[in-house]
């Protein structure tokens, strides 16, 4: 993939909308989780409840970084939040991220993923993928059932196969094997086993 070719999402849509349903998704899920829970492992190879949720708190203060025109690297993987204080630190990154993406023009510009410089547009839905991915590794984690939103996901699917393709997997690609799932399985099924996980 070249550093501007973008990740198709689905045609005419706008996707941020989706985002920030996947986003508040998430801020319930890491709202729901118990201190006993907190080392609880997950399916996210070496992340436990705890870390997901840091984690989560990282990846949208990204968001606001690299709609920003910054280098999301500049944020740290996990966030220095203690449990206590995750929803306020949910909240202010959601404000944050709001703020940055409010401009509808943004969906043209190019944004730092770290990784690949992509159109706003395609850069929203890798981050649409990586919030509503940790977020069922933190539901599973915890034993939660998600209200999931099909529409917040649909741009992911459309776009997984594009974005991370079946092979070659491992090394420097941090998915497992894509595992095999009915075609009519739900969205959040489809998309997690595309990824490596075993819904």
């Amino acid at each position: 993939m070249s550093d501007t070719q973008a990740t198709p999402s689905l045609a005419g849509a706008d996707p941020r909308p989706g985002f920030f349903r996947a986003v508040a998704l998430a801020g319930e899920t890491i709202a729901a989780v118990r201190p006993d829970q907190y080392g609880a492992a997950s399916p996210c190879p070496d992340f436990d409840a705890e870390q997901l949720a840091r984690h989560l708190i990282a990846v949208l203060r990204r968001v606001a970084v690299s709609g920003g025109g910054g280098h999301p690297f500049t944020v740290d993987s996990f966030a220095d939040v203690p449990a206590a204080e995750w929803t306020e630190a949910w909240q202010e990154a959601t404000a944050e991220a709001e703020a940055v993406w409010f401009d509808p023009a943004i969906l043209g510009r190019t944004c730092e993923l770290g990784f690949v410089t992509l159109s706003g547009a395609a850069a929203i839905v890798v981050y649409t993928t990586e919030i509503s991915l940790h977020t069922w590794d933190l539901a599973r984690a915890t034993g939660q059932e998600p209200a999931w939103d099909d529409a917040a996901l649909a741009p992911s699917v459309a776009a997984m196969r594009h974005a991370v393709p079946a092979e070659p997997r491992g090394g420097p690609v941090p998915f497992g094997p894509v595992v095999e799932v009915p075609d009519d399985a739900p969205l959040i099924d489809r998309l997690a086993a595309w990824y490596g996980r075993r819904p």
